[in-house]
């Protein structure tokens, strides 16, 4: 099987290539990534040397080179994860999220409906999305199901809702076979520190402030990325043309219990005396369009193809810490923008 997955260099796009080089060298694996800010080949470094692994930089936007990619290597099928995914660069910059998000969803759907002519024996193109297109939630023991109702509250969202409501156009005009899913928050290793856990972690490392929308009183269900990564194999390969899976881990935090808890993390990972690093919790103006609690309900993704998550979040949240202490110079080049020149120089001209 030759499988193209799109935005491999990112946090989650870097743990499917490399769960899917590893696990399956009979594939011939294809990465696609355009190295923006939050692409880095630093997370493909373990794999880069893999005689199934090949990296192509490229933006999913470019109208001739997906074509071109799709004639020479053949791919049986998509895994598409590239994104534009910050909420904050989607409010200051909408129009950067519609290109990479809209159109560039749709030049991949294209491609491969081309190169397919309709042969969709043993084919398939995966959708990765985000549980932020449905309607928020509020304290009432709901949970997001695959028929929730779509309202997406920022162009980030909107974004993403509107690609999904093309894959999903492809599969009923033209047949192409697809899938879907909608993924709560994930943390993990290789998290690109404008996010809330490594952006948290690195802060603390250097006493600096940890900014907290509002009273922090925002709920999300957070997911350990290698458990999305082995979640994203099981439908790949079992799961059902045109459905929806969400995926996630049944893990609600507050925003700000979150926080203190990484807090006593670090105090103790640091030989800091405890309570030193949740002084430096900072509240600040809240989220433009923030959605109050984000919960999904997975049992149809457990039911259905038997996954389910591996880790307690707790658990998780150490190994997560451990692997940022232990790769400190990965953070400190991703947080002053260094990987961008060194890494690429490396990989590009080995």
């Amino acid at each position: 099987m030759k499988v193209l997955i799109t935005g491999a260099a990112g946090f989650i796009g870097s743990h499917v290539a490399r769960l899917f080089t590893n696990k399956y060298p009979e594939y011939q694996i294809v990465v696609l990534d355009a190295l923006t800010y939050a692409g880095n080949l630093e997370n493909l470094r373990d794999i880069a040397d893999k005689s199934n692994f090949t990296f192509i930089k490229g933006d999913i936007t470019d109208e001739k080179l997906i074509p071109e990619i799709f004639e020479k290597y053949a791919f049986d099928g998509v895994i598409h994860l590239a994104a534009e995914s910050h909420v904050d660069r989607s409010i200051s910059d909408p129009m950067a999220f519609i290109r990479t998000n809209v159109f560039g969803t749709c030049n991949l759907l294209n491609a491969a409906k081309n190169a397919w002519k309709g042969n969709f024996e043993g084919k398939r193109f995966y959708h990765i999305s985000t549980d932020e297109v449905y309607v928020a939630l509020e304290f009432d023991g709901r949970f997001f199901t695959e028929n929730t109702r779509y309202a997406p509250h920022s162009p980030y969202s909107a974004s993403k809702a509107s690609s999904d409501h093309f894959v999903r156009a492809y599969h009923d005009t033209y047949a192409l076979p697809v899938v879907i899913s909608n993924c709560s928050n994930n943390y993990g290793a290789y998290h690109f520190p404008e996010k809330l856990i490594p952006l948290a972690i690195n802060n603390i490392k250097h006493n600096k402030p940890i900014p907290v929308y509002g009273k922090g009183e925002n709920v999300r269900d957070w997911l350990w990325v290698e458990d999305h990564a082995r979640a994203i194999d099981c439908i790949f390969h079992s799961g059902k043309n045109g459905d929806t899976y969400n995926i996630g881990g049944n893990n609600e935090w507050k925003n700000i219990d979150l926080i203190r808890k990484l807090c006593e993390i670090m105090d103790s990972k640091l030989g800091r005396e405890s309570g030193t690093s949740a002084k430096l919790i900072t509240f600040v103006s809240d989220r433009a369009g923030h959605d109050l609690r984000y919960a999904i309900d997975s049992s149809k993704l457990q039911a259905e193809l038997g996954w389910k998550p591996s880790l307690q979040f707790e658990e998780g949240l150490e190994k997560t810490v451990d692997w940022y202490l232990a790769n400190r110079q990965w953070l400190d080049n991703v947080t002053s923008g260094a990987y961008q020149s060194y890494y690429e120089q490396q990989y590009l001209n080995s």
